[in-house]
């Protein structure tokens, strides 16, 4: 085959260039468009006060109750994270070393100046800096979190903002599934029949609801993040909604339900979004709706590295099964190198490595830079082993693969139906 690849070095160098190269699709953010003004969180300050910097900074305060931390003007708060763990500390972690970055590729001349930071980024539009961003973490497009139960973004979608074809949308869902009491007056005030005790006639207007916004959002996937504790089948208010509403519309619809499942919310309530904790959960969930609704797509990206076995495993089994990403607490490069790898061996190229999670515009530059490196020495290692019995991978074939991983193979998921 021509350009066959037969030296590691060379091998190197073409992987490493092309997982570089290759615009990637984040499949899953809390990102947002510049139409959707103030709820696009972007710039220093930002990434400063991100939860996973907050809840670092939190362990090393003397001065400050984690409430009086988070209490903070965000300004304050951030200069004190900043002398906290980039000052007084090295920035180590993951979180730190993503800030510093983030800076470098977005043009901060000095990473260790905090002022410099925020004079790099004062003057730039909303559009300026997205297009930046996109352009320094090298992706194509991003789907964010959408909730139309949000009032601030559900205004944005009626006014019809303007759409920017790099970012899709996906229809999030947690409130009605996760919290029904609450979610049913507010489906209610919104026009729909519902009732909080669940009588039959509510299962048709939440279904309603479901294809109301997906109408208006034309979302790639419909999203819900789930406890530990989530089981199927269930007779519960969220097993009930799920099997009666949720999916008959994503079927109707050819959508897949996206599960992130395994956050135990607010362990430690002061520090908010800061405060959720992980558990392990019962994947035997995940295996009887691929197993009981052979015609739903689901996609599927699990919070405990314990889970990670089941979770390939299943997704070997199952074609309407789809993993995703290294979810929030795996997004560490030894996690992610280890998950990565574990999903080749047992999947190939049928699967998303990454996605970023991101929920400050800015953060997509480190978690891609920082994700592709791992992506690049495990596709290596890979191939070096083919090289060792005779197998010879060409340059396309490469190109191939790359482009599968970096959002090729979701979009095929996705095209199923």
């Amino acid at each position: 085959m021509a350009n066959e690849v037969r030296d590691r070095e060379v091998l190197r160098a073409v992987v490493q260039a092309q997982v570089e190269r290759t615009p990637a699709l984040d499949v899953h953010t809390h990102i947002y468009s510049s139409a959707f003004g103030p709820l696009l969180l972007r710039g220093p300050e930002e990434l400063l006060t991100y939860h996973y910097l907050q809840a670092e900074t939190n362990r090393v305060l003397a001065e400050h109750s984690p409430a009086a931390f988070m209490a903070l003007p965000k300004a304050e708060q951030a200069r004190l994270v900043w002398r906290t763990l980039f000052v007084e500390r090295s920035p180590l972690s993951e979180a730190g070393r993503g800030v510093i970055t983030a800076l470098h590729r977005l043009g901060v001349a000095s990473v260790r100046d905090y002022a410099a930071a925020l004079a790099r980024f004062a003057g730039l539009s909303a559009g300026e800096h997205v297009d930046l961003v996109l352009r320094a973490a090298n992706v194509g497009g991003v789907v964010m979190t959408n909730d139309p139960l949000n009032p601030a973004e559900r205004a944005v979608w009626e006014q019809g903002g303007a759409r920017d074809a790099r970012f899709r949308a996906a229809l999030r869902i947690d409130p009605i599934l996760v919290d029904w009491p609450a979610a049913a007056p507010r489906l209610f005030e919104l026009g729909y029949a519902v009732e909080r005790d669940l009588p039959e006639a509510s299962y048709p207007e939440i279904a309603r609801f479901l294809r109301d916004w997906a109408a208006r959002m034309q979302p790639a996937y419909l999203a819900a993040s789930l406890p530990p504790t989530f089981a199927m089948p269930s007779d519960t208010a969220c097993g009930r909604i799920l099997t009666r509403a949720v999916l008959p519309v994503c079927r109707e619809l050819a959508l897949p339900f996206a599960m992130m499942i395994g956050v135990k919310k607010r362990i430690m309530p002061e520090l908010g979004d800061g405060g959720d904790g992980v558990g392990r959960a019962d994947l035997d969930a995940v295996e009887h709706l691929c197993r009981s609704y052979p015609a739903n797509l689901f996609l599927l990206t699990v919070l405990a590295r314990e889970n990670q076995h089941q979770a390939v495993v299943l997704a070997r089994k199952f074609k309407n099964l789809h993993l995703f990403g290294c979810w929030w607490f795996n997004n560490n490069p030894s996690i992610v190198e280890e998950i990565t790898r574990e999903r080749i061996e047992m999947l190939g190229t049928s699967f998303t490595p990454q996605h970023s999670d991101a929920r400050v515009l800015d953060q997509l530059v480190y978690k891609w830079a920082h994700a592709r490196r791992v992506i690049a020495a495990v596709l290596v290692e890979k191939y070096s082993l083919l090289i060792d019995e005779g197998w010879y991978p060409a340059e396309e074939e490469i190109t191939r693969d790359v482009a599968l991983l970096m959002g090729g193979e979701f979009e095929r998921f996705l095209a199923q139906h």
